[in-house]
């Protein structure tokens, strides 16, 4: 039942965003007088109640937008898991146009193409610094992809704070979760949880909380801020603050409604959207902190609520296994999944920027 209802919801977000979209195309119609008033479009972005969308992409979009155009452009904006679109449909939306603007998450994009997941894999970027090299060797190669497979314009990449994991119940390192169920949100995260010896759950982020509760999941990885923002420090304990990755989302225009924008709106966009992506990544590097210490109750917390939780620093053992997980575990999952033609994008893109290689 519940599986009919998401795709009613979806189908029904779908046929509003198909309208919105026709009627885009009526106006783009009309003669060059009728024109006059404001392009107005229809954004769909990323999730609901998190930092990333109420700090920074409802307001560009909502507010932002028409003050840097002097009221040329306005937009609306919607998440995507509150419009009733799963993250992985968001690509093939875009590319239909029924979704002319979108926060496109690429771990939940690499569930039907496994290549988008390559520069954000489990293990492979234990801080801010070691991502923003595998995104800036990625870049490029993605945004041929989204051209050539999606028909999608890259027009931003947004990065979410470090997924670390909570439990409800103590542990002293990453050897104690074995055996324990532990919420995924991607295959390349399912990979590292099961090579620890723990059964990976895959479990929608607003619904994390609940199954905690309810004794469905022991421990979830998520974002330390996201993780404190939906209350997950109330139902769990301990946080193993390991950066298992980090979540990085591709903000990407259907093509034919990237090229019907006027040129003076697209050279804005291209201006101000690399705005926002900067302040996205600083936010995420400094609330990936702000998140333990918030989760902690330390002093030090001042925009998440305080608990009072149990941080587990990773042990010299814990980030050991973690280039083993990687190495033996993770990597090989992803080219048995994305095939061998990836092997040679590995090795010119990201293997290049982190002196990894595929055996």
């Amino acid at each position: 039942m519940q599986g009919r209802r998401d795709r009613t919801g979806s189908r029904r977000a779908c046929r509003g965003l198909l309208a919105a979209a026709a009627a885009a195309c009526v106006l783009h119609a009309q003669p060059a007088a009728a024109q006059a008033a404001p392009q107005h479009l229809r954004i769909v972005g990323g999730l609901a109640g998190v930092n990333q969308f109420t700090r920074y992409e409802e307001p560009f979009w909502s507010r932002e937008l028409a003050r840097v155009s002097n009221g040329r452009a306005t937009a609306e904006i919607v998440s995507f898991d509150r419009a009733g679109i799963r993250g992985q449909e968001m690509l093939r939306l875009v590319q239909l146009g029924v979704v002319p603007f979108g926060t496109a998450l690429l771990n939940l994009s690499a569930i039907d193409d496994a290549e988008l997941g390559m520069p954000d894999l489990a293990g492979l970027n234990p801080d801010m610094a070691a991502l923003r090299r595998s995104i800036g060797a990625f870049r490029p190669h993605l945004k041929k992809i989204l051209r050539e497979r999606y028909g999608s314009e890259l027009l931003a990449l947004y990065a979410y704070p470090a997924q670390v994991t909570f439990c409800a119940k103590p542990l002293a390192s990453l050897a104690d979760l074995r055996g324990r169920r532990i919420r995924v949100s991607s295959a390349t995260q399912s990979d590292w949880v099961a090579s620890l010896g723990a059964v990976p759950v895959q479990t929608p982020f607003a619904e994390v909380v609940a199954n905690v509760r309810n004794g469905n999941i022991d421990c979830a990885i998520t974002g330390s801020m996201s993780g404190n923002a939906i209350g997950l420090h109330e139902v769990t304990s301990h946080i193993h603050t390991m950066p298992v990755n980090w979540g990085v989302a591709a903000f990407v225009a259907n093509g034919a409604a990237w090229s019907a924008l006027p040129p003076e709106l697209q050279e804005l966009l291209q201006r101000e959207l690399p705005k926002l992506e900067q302040a996205i990544w600083v936010d995420a590097e400094s609330e990936t902190r702000e998140g333990i210490a918030c989760n902690v109750g330390a002093a030090t917390c001042t925009s998440g609520r305080k608990g009072r939780m149990v941080q587990v620093q990773p042990t010299a053992a814990d980030i050991a296994k973690g280039r083993d997980i990687l190495v033996q575990h993770v990597l090989p999952g992803w080219l048995k999944r994305c095939g061998q033609q990836c092997a040679e994008q590995w090795k010119q893109t990201v293997g290049a920027a982190t002196g990894l290689e595929l055996h």
